[in-house]
């Protein structure tokens, strides 16, 4: 079969090569592209001549000797690799769909051994699937953020501009209401910034472990204390239980001392007016504890489940800025968790509550030998 009719019936057996010593049979150019962590293929006279182990994970054993149209079905790589235009010098193609559905590829493809004449490429393949969902989740953040920020901009607005007029300024019952109106959404604001910037700096520490050694009994029961304090008639509902013997733990005290004031608060928030607020630790095992809080509220739905750790995601978004909530709470807790190496559990019931359940390391090592993901959160 002559090349002519090859490249009409891409279905077509490959031309049998003759012995040679050129680059395609070369071993140690062979190893070098097996050793590589992303696809590379070589393609000559429009057919796969190479690829290496990532390459065939990708796109199939069966690919070497097949016509580059049956290997990488593409319309628009295909069309370039196998086009009657010659590829003389390098370029790259942003192509989504070779794997998964949503995958994304950077396709750079580079001539190779021009000299012998023949039409061969070099064909690497960049998976940049997480860059485009972490520009993507950038792009929903700032966007949410704008939002979120915005709402309680929009009502001090519109309220200090009725103020200013001298017919309802000066009625002081009306000016007092409105100016609570005001100093509640600037203090909404300032809640929001604040847990803004918590984040912003876990997110910064996610990579250098804690290591303050903390007593994080005594702090469980300083923020149960703090909480009875602060929450009024809420708070006495708050039940805390540190089993005895604890020994200290290695963390980060303000983060730690955050993560329980939120999921105490929460509990507080949506659990139903005069049931328990329970808070617990107790040893899970010799290196790892576990922290609890739980409470006997409404419940959350399973489909609510996965997506509670998102930011600014809420079951109810009207009932959660009614109790105050910004949407980043648990979302700063799954951090905190993730830093100190822990993982977070989250189990529902409707009409009987939620459990949070935190499990954390004595020191952050220990989760690698104990079993634990430090990237993981686990919600049923």
């Amino acid at each position: 079969m002559t090349e002519a009719e090859q490249e009409t019936n891409p279905a077509a057996p490959p031309i049998p090569r003759t012995a040679s010593t050129d680059l395609l049979d070369n071993d140690s150019f062979t190893r070098i592209l097996d050793g590589l962590a992303d696809p590379m293929i070589v393609v000559d006279q429009r057919r796969v001549a190479l690829a290496n182990r990532a390459a065939l994970r990708l796109l199939g054993n069966h690919i070497v000797g097949e016509d580059i149209r049956l290997a990488i079905r593409h319309p628009a790589a295909a069309e370039r690799l196998s086009g009657t235009d010659p590829v003389t010098t390098p370029l790259t193609l942003d192509i989504v769909g070779l794997g998964a559905r949503d995958q994304r590829w950077s396709m750079q493809i580079v001539p190779i051994d021009a000299d012998s004449g023949a039409q061969r490429l070099l064909v690497h393949m960049l998976d940049q699937t997480s860059r485009y969902a972490a520009e993507r989740a950038r792009v929903d953040f700032v966007a949410n953020a704008s939002h979120e920020l915005r709402t309680p901009l929009a009502a001090i607005l519109g309220f200090i501009e009725t103020l200013a007029d001298p017919d309802v300024g000066a009625d002081l019952e009306t000016r007092t209401r409105f100016l609570g109106i005001v100093d509640g959404e600037a203090r909404r604001m300032q809640q929001l910034v604040d847990d803004l910037m918590s984040l912003s700096r876990i997110e910064a520490d996610k990579h250098r472990l804690p290591a303050e050694t903390i007593d994080i009994g005594a702090l469980a029961k300083q923020v149960a204390a703090d909480a009875r304090q602060s929450l009024g008639k809420r708070g006495q509902d708050i039940a805390c239980d540190v089993a005895p013997g604890l020994g200290p733990i290695q963390g980060d005290t303000a983060q730690l001392s955050q993560l329980l004031h939120n999921l105490v608060n929460n509990s507080a928030k949506y659990g139903r007016a005069g049931t328990p607020i329970g808070l617990s630790i107790v040893a899970n095992s010799l290196e790892m504890l576990r922290i609890t809080v739980s409470d006997e509220g409404e419940g959350i739905s399973p489909d609510h489940l996965p997506r509670l750790t998102e930011r600014f995601y809420r079951v109810d978004s009207g009932r959660s800025r009614a109790v105050g909530g910004t949407g980043l709470g648990l979302a700063i807790v799954k951090h905190i968790v993730e830093r100190h190496r822990g993982r977070l559990d989250i189990s529902s019931v409707v009409g009987k509550g939620t459990t949070v359940s935190v499990l954390l390391p004595t020191t952050p090592s220990a989760s690698s030998r104990d079993g634990a993901n430090p990237d993981t959160t686990l919600v049923s």
